[in-house]
């Protein structure tokens, strides 16, 4: 077992907290940040807590902002009548790229996860309601990953919204199966997103 000096463990221990960073990894960042010039490092932090000072959350469709609403929900060019729903905001710079799609998008913080403690109500499912009751929304689009977690967000989505009225797609699922969105290329995102079918 090494020993690192504090301040060095320190480091290690939060770099080790970022998701699919091991132990490994969290050393070998740690060293490299030990290794690297000052001005870098402070430019480093300096962005850290830029970005926890300047982004929050879009009012109107939960991705990241640095105003009230984000450029999306800001686009008069974006088509209004139609929201497609995902996960995270990682997850609409992945359908971004195929530039096929020019509706609007709604960030439900999260997915369905029973076993995991995540139920519906923990997510912006409300808010979206309130967007399609109040907007003139008339297709939504479910673009979960097609994991259990994503059907079961997707699913869940449909039962409650068919009777709202509003049309339900899905991504069409040239997207492989235990897949998340933002791996797949731009050309299997598009086709995913214009074979859709009604959920």
């Amino acid at each position: 077992m090494l020993h690192h000096a504090k301040p060095l463990a320190r480091l290690i221990g939060e770099l080790g907290k970022l998701p699919g960073i091991g132990p490994k990894s969290a050393q070998r960042m740690a060293y490299h940040i030990l290794r690297s010039s000052a001005s870098d490092v402070q430019a480093l932090a300096e962005a850290l807590l830029e970005v926890k000072e300047r982004i929050r959350f879009c009012a109107e469709c939960f991705n990241f902002s640095e105003e009230e609403t984000c450029s999306v929900c800001r686009d008069p060019r974006r088509n209004a009548h139609v929201v497609c729903v995902v996960a995270e905001p990682r997850d609409i710079m992945a359908i971004e790229r195929t530039q096929e799609y020019r509706g609007l998008y709604h960030v439900l913080q999260g997915l369905v996860s029973p076993r995991d403690g995540i139920m519906p109500e923990m997510l912006r499912v409300r808010e979206l309601l309130q967007r399609i009751a109040t907007r003139g929304i008339e297709e939504v689009i479910v673009a979960t990953n097609p994991t259990v977690e994503g059907d079961t967000t997707a699913l869940y989505l449909a039962k409650l919204l068919k009777p709202v009225g509003v049309r339900v797609t899905l991504l069409a699922h040239g997207l492989p199966v235990g897949a998340e969105l933002d791996y797949a290329d731009p050309a299997t995102l598009s086709s995913a997103l214009q074979y859709r079918r009604e959920l």
